[in-house]
C-alpha cells in the first residue's frame, strides 16, 4: 500500500469542513422550505380566487366533468397515438429535409448560387407562412392538384405542411450550427486530403450535430403539440376525438383532456432538454428548477 493510499484511508473533515458542509445543508433544507411555502400560497391565492368567481359553478360542470373525462378518455387516448405517429414520422423526414437545405445554403462559389438561392427562397418563404394557413394551403390544395403517384388523404398533406414549415426552422437551427464551427477545422480536413464532402461529414457535422441537439429537441417538443393542428382538416387525431365527443352534450371536459394528454408528452420532453442542455454547460437553459 502506498503512502497515498495510506493517507486517503485516514483523512478525514476537519470540524470546520463538517460545520460548512452542515451549514449548507441547513439552507438547502431552508431554501426547499422556503419554495415549497411559497408555491403552494401562490396556488391557494389563485385557486381561490378562481373558484369563488361567479360562474365557477358552471364552468366546472362543463370543462371539469370527471364522468365525462372519464367516458372521453379512450377516444381521445386513441387519438393521441396518431398524433405520436404523425410527430414521430414528421420528426425524420424534418432532419433530413432541413439538413439537406441547410448544407445547400452553406456551400460556397458561384456555381452553387441557384441552389443557395432556392434554399434561401424556401426558408423565407415558409418562415413568413404561419403554420395553420400551411396547413389549409395544401390541405385543401394539394389534393386538388391531382398529382398522379401521391395520396389526396387529408393525413398526408397535413403533415408535408408541418414537415415543410418545420423544415424551414430547423434548417437555420443546423446552418447556425455548421457556420459555428471554426474554418480552420475545414481547413484541417482539406490539409489531411479530405475532399469537400468528406470534411462536412467526418468533421463539420459530427461537430455542429452535437452543438445544436438542445434546440432540436425544442423544436421537437413544438413539434408534439402542433401536430394537433391537422385536425382541421378533419384528421381523427387526439383533438378531433376530443371535438366529436364535445359534440353529443356540449360539455367541454374533452378538450381538457386532451390537453393534459399533450402535456404528459411535452412537459417530460422540455424538462429533458433543460438538463440535456445544463449537462452541457449551456449555462441558464430553462432555467432553474
Amino acid at each position: 500500500m502506498t503512502e497515498a493510499q495510506t493517507a486517503s484511508e485516514e483523512w478525514t473533515p476537519s470540524e470546520v469542513q463538517r460545520e460548512r458542509d452542515e451549514w449548507r445543508r441547513r439552507r438547502t433544507l431552508r431554501s426547499a422550505v422556503i419554495a415549497a411555502g411559497s408555491t403552494l400560497l401562490l396556488l391557494g391565492v389563485i385557486g381561490g380566487a378562481v373558484i369563488s368567481s361567479p360562474g365557477w359553478e358552471r364552468v366546472r360542470e362543463t370543462y371539469f366533468d370527471w364522468d365525462k373525462a372519464v367516458s372521453s378518455f379512450p377516444a381521445v387516448l386513441e387519438g393521441l397515438w396518431l398524433n405520436i405517429r404523425v410527430m414521430a414520422i414528421c420528426w425524420v423526414l424534418i432532419l433530413v429535409v432541413s439538413l439537406t437545405v441547410a448544407v445547400v445554403r452553406t456551400l460556397r462559389g458561384p456555381v452553387a448560387f441557384p441552389l443557395r438561392l432556392l434554399g434561401t427562397a424556401y426558408v423565407d418563404v415558409f418562415r413568413g407562412l404561419p403554420l395553420l394557413l400551411v396547413i389549409f394551403l395544401l390541405g385543401f390544395g394539394g389534393p386538388a392538384l391531382g398529382l398522379s403517384g401521391l395520396p389526396t388523404s387529408a393525413l398526408f398533406w397535413g403533415c408535408s405542411a408541418l414537415v415543410l414549415s418545420y423544415s424551414a426552422y430547423v434548417a437555420e437551427v443546423f446552418r447556425a450550427g455548421i457556420e459555428s464551427v471554426h474554418p480552420s477545422q475545414r481547413l484541417a480536413g482539406r490539409s489531411l486530403g479530405l475532399s469537400y464532402g468528406q470534411t462536412l461529414r467526418h468533421v463539420v457535422l459530427p461537430q455542429a450535430w452535437r452543438r445544436v441537439i438542445p434546440p432540436l429537441m425544442n423544436d421537437l417538443v413544438s413539434l408534439q403539440k402542433d401536430s394537433g393542428l391537422i385536425a382541421v382538416l378533419g384528421v381523427t387525431d387526439a383533438i378531433r376525438k376530443a371535438q366529436i365527443e364535445t359534440a353529443l352534450d356540449f360539455n367541454y371536459t374533452p378538450y381538457v383532456v386532451a390537453g393534459a394528454l399533450f402535456c404528459c408528452l411535452t412537459i417530460p420532453m422540455a424538462r429533458l432538454t433543460d438538463r440535456y442542455a445544463r449537462k452541457k454547460g449551456y449555462h441558464g437553459a430553462g432555467g432553474h428548477l
